[in-house]
């Protein structure tokens, strides 16, 4: 068959498979972070796919129909390059949200791009079959993790911190479940281009519907129901397809009682049976709901409307502020998009950015439905995507991990990049010539380049955590993991919760509050204050943590059981010290070595 379309794809499609497969089926997870291993690589393997499609720069229509996508990307860097340098932001903070961002606009031009030349379906075709194999991996690591959870290794497969339930080795069953709902797009749209074949797709379908049925995840149930709406308003589809999507909520229905069938006999939960078990377990609704998350959210915005808490603070502006009905989780993120936006940009600002997605969203949808053909049926498969993963951006944060955010971007690329009538369909742009060949080669090159440089750079911070035999000292390490260019603020946590150089902690201190706030540091942070003299500001950061309710901080409480005790942990804040004020705090070294502290460019005010 020398004219098969997957004969055609060239390096496209091994790229497009490796970027899919690796970043999501990555289990080996170093120190301190369980994901920015699968992010780092994943910023390198999809620049490899941006190297293969053409980047036709010099054409015009190609800016205008991402301009509205683009200029809201380019917001959301601006504001955070702002949180920095006008802020107290970390540097390496600012630049991973920047680095990403780009990353994102790169793909999308290369996506919309491919999509107005002659190969768009075969490009297309490229991601669709990766992240159908990425989803058939994900699959079988869920039917391991549920039902042989002793293959469960670390190494290979993950291990399940939820017992019946599956989380695929990205660790959340949310993030397992959109992946799954991406393949099942992904499987329809190769059915329609004629790569993938009716029983095929039956067969796939089924296993990974499954397999969304035991990650328990509530978005797969929703997105069960976003499936049969693409069977009932696409009627371009096939009808083999229209069959099969229509009939996803009552594969799902059934792989549910076939779960709760083999969860009697066995004598254990599984799926979501195992999630109600253990909702039904607790007393009431969980004090971590969404609901009490997003009503702290909405709290934030009503007393810093305009200019927000600035990007990247959610955390430090949420934990620092006093609530009456505080979820006890450590949350870095709100688990919605929009309020996300809201909070650390201001009204304003997110109102524009938000404005502009809808457009793109709009321009999408208007392309999906005047595009004909195999291009049309590209179109309304990226929608899909893209609105798949929107969707869950409203109760989690999919987008802020690159094994997501970048293959939403090419997505979206395609989509708006589509021939929007079937008159320029059949005068779909010439094959890209070797200049805009060069332009796509040269910027995929830089971006596979920076994701190879930040895995050596992330090896600084993993040196801390997870010393090598005969490595320097934890002091000389924690210096070293605190000059990182994108990661030092995991060794600014290091600094701050164990002893160190005068310098290095007090750097860790000015800066690690502003990554994750939680029981260590707070208690960390507010036993330095209460040494320096700042006894209030102390109190009141010790009241905050006592909010969270954290079994952690039983030992720092302890002395408060006397009521006559005097610690400053025990007693109340005399006033309010609101979040902003410890953002602007520097704590100096001891007075005899204050010299030593050079000044920190990501705390500048």
């Amino acid at each position: 068959m020398p004219n098969h379309p997957i004969r055609e794809a060239g390096l496209a499609l091994p790229a497009a498979l490796l970027a899919c497969f690796v970043p999501t089926m990555l289990a080996y997870s170093p120190p301190p972070s369980a994901t920015l291993l699968n992010q780092c690589v994943a910023v390198a393997l999809w620049g490899g796919v941006a190297m293969t499609l053409p980047l036709r720069g010099a054409e015009r229509g190609l800016w205008a129909s991402i301009a509205a996508l683009l200029g809201a990307l380019a917001i959301v860097g601006g504001e955070a390059m702002a949180s920095w340098a006008l802020g107290a932001l970390p540097m390496s903070l600012a630049l991973q949200a920047v680095g990403l961002l780009a990353g994102a606009a790169l793909l999308l031009a290369s996506g919309a791009s491919a999509s107005r030349g002659p190969g768009g379906p075969i490009a297309f075709g490229a991601l669709a079959l990766g992240l159908l194999v990425a989803g058939l991996a994900g699959s079988a690591v869920a039917l391991l993790q549920v039902f042989a959870p002793q293959w469960a290794d670390g190494n290979w497969i993950a291990h399940s911190g939820l017992a019946g339930r599956a989380v695929g080795n990205l660790r959340q069953p949310n993030h397992l479940c959109s992946l799954l709902l991406w393949a099942l797009v992904a499987a329809v749209a190769l059915h329609e281009l004629r790569w993938l074949t009716r029983t095929a797709l039956w067969a796939v379908t089924a296993l990974m519907v499954c397999a969304v049925e035991l990650t328990a995840s509530r978005t797969g149930a929703v997105g069960m129901g976003l499936l049969l709406g693409w069977a009932l308003l696409d009627r371009r589809l096939s009808r083999s397809a229209r069959w099969l999507l229509a009939a996803t909520p009552l594969l799902y229905a059934l792989a549910y009682g076939a779960m709760a069938w083999y969860g009697r006999i066995s004598e254990q939960a599984l799926g979501a049976g195992a999630r109600q078990l253990a909702e039904g377990a607790g007393a009431g609704e969980s004090p971590n709901s969404r609901m009490n998350i997003w009503h702290n959210t909405i709290d934030l915005i009503a007393a810093q409307p305009w200019t927000g808490v600035g990007f990247g603070e959610f955390n430090l502006a949420w934990s620092l502020s006093a609530f009456a009905n505080r979820p006890i989780a450590f949350f870095d993120h709100c688990h919605n998009l929009l309020l996300q936006l809201a909070v650390e940009l201001g009204l304003p600002a997110a109102a524009t950015v938000t404005a502009l997605l809808l457009l793109a969203l709009w321009q999408g949808l208007q392309r999906a439905r005047s595009a004909s053909g195999d291009a049309g049926l590209v179109a309304r498969a990226g929608l899909m995507l893209v609105i798949t993963v929107a969707l869950h951006s409203l109760v989690e944060y999919p987008l802020w991990y690159a094994y997501f955010l970048l293959p939403a971007a090419l997505a979206w690329g395609f989509v708006l990049g589509a021939p929007d009538t079937a008159a320029t369909a059949s005068q779909a742009l010439p094959p890209a010539r070797p200049p805009a060949r060069r332009w796509g080669l040269a910027a995929g090159a830089l971006m596979t380049l920076a994701g190879a440089a930040s895995l050596l750079d992330f090896q600084q911070v993993v040196a801390i955590y997870a010393p090598a035999e005969g490595s320097a000292s934890l002091g000389e390490r924690i210096e070293q993991g605190q000059r990182s260019p994108l990661f030092a603020h995991h060794a600014d946590y290091a600094a701050a919760t164990n002893p160190g150089s005068p310098t290095s902690t007090a750097l860790g201190f000015a800066r690690a509050p502003h990554s994750l706030l939680d029981t260590r540091l707070m208690v960390a942070w507010a036993e330095r204050l209460a040494e320096q003299g700042q006894i209030d500001p102390a109190r009141w950061l010790a009241q905050r943590l006592r909010e969270f309710r954290n079994p952690e901080s039983e030992t720092f409480f302890a002395p408060c059981k006397d009521s006559a005790n005097t610690a400053f942990q025990c007693q109340a804040p005399q006033t309010v010290h609101g979040w902003r004020e410890f953002a602007a705090m520097r704590p100096p070294p001891p007075p005899r070595q204050a010299a030593a502290l050079p000044p920190a460019p990501s705390a500048s005010q």
